[in-house]
């Protein structure tokens, strides 16, 4: 197994120590604390203040964590706060769908899985949390770009790549898609990913009505489409439902 690598676990140990004072520390604080030499400490400061992850006091010189640490880790809370409310919900939303479900976050340019309900049936399947699915042809990234300016920003002015003959590449029709999410509440994404694979996911918000996430049902396009091709009325429902429970159990009270 490879070792650490020495600058990563330096800085690491820098950011514990400002963390574990009660005030801001000097160049000669932190270096004799850690037994470094001035320079090599100083190189690694100036990097983790680049970063955001410290803060230097203009008038003392003297250093301390910086905000960027308080928004991963308020980022962190939030991830397990939404995987936390939304266990029961996605498990009720798994059976009543007879569907795979999924839960999915914002993360970088792609939908983060945070959770995942196996398909209620004796099939073998994987577990997908940590995985990453793409923004422009899934329905958990197609409800996060039409609600979220951020996920839209993320994925940057395209054409992107074609999973499938179907995958949506060009910005103006992945647009005009985003227009019509927010206009009926959900999204869906048929074959845009995977042949054979049709989803429908639906937005969660917190109680600052912000989005935070999105739920979604996933299946084989005969189970999760009708005779018409178009996804079934009563999986979108369960779907939305779903996603309002959990946005409820966040606080968000208006949809």
């Amino acid at each position: 197994m490879p070792g650490a690598i020495q600058s990563l676990s330096r800085a690491a140990a820098i950011l514990r120590l400002l963390a574990g004072g009660e005030r801001r520390l000097g160049l000669s604080e932190v270096a004799a604390g850690l037994g470094l030499a001035k320079g090599t400490a100083h190189g690694i400061l100036r990097t983790l203040q680049q970063e955001g992850f410290v803060e230097q006091d203009p008038e003392s010189g003297k250093y301390q964590l910086g905000a960027e640490l308080l928004r991963l880790g308020q980022s962190y809370l939030d991830v397990h706060e939404l995987r936390a409310r939304a266990l029961v919900w996605a498990d009720d939303l798994a059976r009543a769908a007879g569907e795979t479900v999924y839960l999915g976050v914002l993360h970088q340019r792609g939908v983060l899985v945070v959770h995942h309900v196996f398909r209620p049936d004796d099939s073998r399947q994987v577990l997908e949390v940590g995985s990453m699915q793409p923004l422009h042809a899934t329905a958990l990234g197609k409800v996060l770009l039409a609600y979220d300016p951020v996920a839209r920003g993320e994925l940057g002015d395209g054409p992107w790549e074609a999973f499938t003959a179907r995958t949506v590449t060009e910005p103006a029709a992945l647009d005009a898609q985003c227009a019509l999410v927010r206009e009926r509440g959900w999204a869906d994404a048929v074959e845009e990913t995977w042949e054979g694979v049709a989803s429908v996911a639906a937005l969660i918000r917190d109680r600052r009505r912000n989005p935070v996430g999105a739920v979604c049902a996933s299946g084989a396009v005969e189970t999760v489409c009708g005779p018409d091709g178009a996804v079934r009325p009563s999986l979108v429902a369960s779907v939305r439902t779903a996603a309002r429970a959990i946005s409820r159990d966040l606080g968000a009270h208006r949809f």
